[in-house]
């Protein structure tokens, strides 16, 4: 077995998945992170393959929903444009393996 493509250990990608409307989910910058892509790449990937993303594939947060793992489970930087202005998208085990198939990168692929 080749490791050198392993990109991130099973621990890590564990810690980042969240529990959210009872469902099992990674959050867009987490996953961008992970196939090494800026968030609005990724989003702006989402926002042309809508049609693909039904409600059980990915949602939008709410505002609350975003300041409850916020405040658990991210920091934020100081400073202007360190955050994104918009709410991020959560993205069930489904809409993942959606996102890897449009996604062009060495490691989604």
């Amino acid at each position: 077995m080749d490791n050198s493509r392993i990109i991130a250990s099973t621990e890590t990608i564990k810690s980042r998945i969240y529990l959210l409307r009872g469902r099992r989910v990674m959050i867009d910058s987490d996953l961008a992170q992970l196939y090494g892509i800026e968030t609005k790449n990724l989003k702006r990937a989402v926002r042309m393959n809508i049609e693909r993303f039904p409600d059980d594939f990915m949602f939008e947060l709410t505002k609350e929903e975003y300041d409850a793992l916020r405040c658990d489970f991210f920091t934020l930087k100081s400073g202007r444009g360190q955050h994104s202005k918009y709410l991020p998208y959560a993205f069930t085990q489904e809409g993942v393996a959606m996102l890897s198939g449009l996604l062009r990168t060495p490691i989604a692929i």
